[in-house]
């Protein structure tokens, strides 16, 4: 398909629903001066269980595979463990390997062809003596204040922050150069991190390159969606009767349209997915009951369906089980995927064990931490292990070696 687009329609499809671009001059010379593939990358740290919310880089991933570009995709395990110990350093490999077996089936389910598309762990890179040397170049023309705001949308902000949340962009700049791209994509909170990369790379030596922003799709409680907060999203895993409970409840003020997650999900999701799968422009139908006219309404452009609802002519109680019949359709496929696959569902098991049951126990009075064996909480020591009651759920490794080891995981092709 790609083969037979104009450079001009490669653009449009390329930019098409894209928030904001930077440097979309260097997007140019590669398709219309240099006539090649255009060399694409997408990281995600590996921490929390994918949501419903990954269809939207999904979506434009396949935007950009059926343009005709070459796209790597980085699973960020070395990232998530910087990333405030989002991810302790044992189950990281395992989230890694869970967030493969996901990405995988989501692309496989849009009916995009995946011979151009990577999939590359960070730490069969990152642990390199040659990316230490460039990560302490980097350090060294990048200032604290820099690298502290680059990172003030994406990790973790607490009141006394780790150095590791000062490495994190620096690592998600170098990364460009690693994977040997000509663009980063990622969502808009990611815009401070991609101006530092343009900044810094040629400090050291390197070029500049274009960034790809989409927009952050509200989560269903109203703020951002977050893989950490199971009140904000829907898991690609949750059965229907679960989606069709969250969405009863998800925030969609009627007659409302900025801000509401509910619309921004059609149109940066549905309408796209539908064309994707179609060949043509995407369709969202909404039905109704016979005493509001019988009629289904069918919107081939956002425009129409947000006009509808301003009018209150599509009405929240009209749009979630729309939403609802949709989204169970599409996660469908991924769902059938998982339960035929046990090395999929022990991958699960592995990556975000099921919490403890706590059983009732008989008060004993407290006698301080400093009563000869007691056991206090979590305390993380100076060489990187902990101690304390849950120190197996936590562990960081006792020394490089073994925290290295914790990582070695094997790089699967995609089949």
């Amino acid at each position: 398909m790609a083969e037979m687009m104009s450079a001009q329609d490669k653009l449009a499809l390329i930019y098409e629903n894209l928030h904001e671009k930077l440097k979309e001059e260097i997007i140019e010379d590669v398709i219309i001066r240099q006539n090649r593939s255009l060399k694409i990358y997408w990281g995600t740290a590996t921490t929390g269980r994918p949501h419903c919310g990954y269809f939207v880089p999904m979506v434009k991933l396949a935007h950009f595979l059926r343009a005709g570009c070459t796209i790597k995709i980085l699973l960020a395990d070395m990232h998530a463990f910087l990333d405030n110990l989002k991810a302790p350093i044992e189950l990281v490999k395992y989230r890694a390997e869970y967030y493969r077996f996901v990405i995988t089936s989501l692309l496989k389910s849009l009916k995009v062809p995946i011979d151009r598309l990577e999939v590359v762990l960070g730490s069969s890179y990152q642990l390199s003596a040659e990316y230490t040397m460039d990560l302490f170049r980097l350090c060294s023309v990048v200032s604290e204040h820099d690298s502290k705001k680059a990172g003030a949308e994406v990790v973790k902000q607490v009141a006394n922050p780790m150095l590791s949340g000062l490495i994190y962009p620096l690592m998600q700049t170098l990364d460009e150069q690693y994977l040997d791209v000509d663009v980063q994509f990622g969502g808009v909170d990611q815009r401070k991190i991609f101006t530092l990369a343009t900044e810094s790379l040629p400090k050291i030596n390197y070029k500049e390159r274009a960034h790809l922003m989409n927009p952050m799709v509200p989560g269903l409680s109203g703020g951002k969606m977050s893989a950490s907060d199971p009140d904000s999203k829907i898991d690609l895993l949750d059965p229907s009767d679960v989606v069709e409970k969250k969405l009863k409840k998800a925030h969609c003020v009627p007659k409302e349209v900025e801000g509401n997650g509910m619309i921004s999900f059609v149109e940066f999701v549905l309408l796209s997915v539908d064309g994707l799968k179609n060949g043509g422009k995407g369709r969202f139908v909404v039905e109704r009951r016979k005493s509001e006219d019988g009629e289904p309404l069918v919107y081939e452009d956002i425009a129409t369906l947000k006009e509808d609802y301003e009018a209150d002519k599509l009405t929240p109680q009209l749009l979630k089980p729309a939403i609802t019949k949709a989204l169970v359709n599409l996660l469908q496929p991924l769902q059938e995927e998982y339960q035929a696959s046990a090395e999929w569902q022990e991958i699960a098991k592995k990556a975000y064990p099921p919490p403890e049951t706590k059983k009732k126990e008989k008060k004993v009075k407290d006698r301080g931490t400093k009563f000869p064996g007691s056991q206090g909480g979590v305390e993380a020591k100076p060489d990187g292990h902990v101690e304390g009651k849950a120190k197996d759920q936590v562990n960081l490794g006792t020394g490089a070696e073994e925290a290295i080891e914790s990582l070695n995981i094997q790089q699967k092709a995609l089949s």
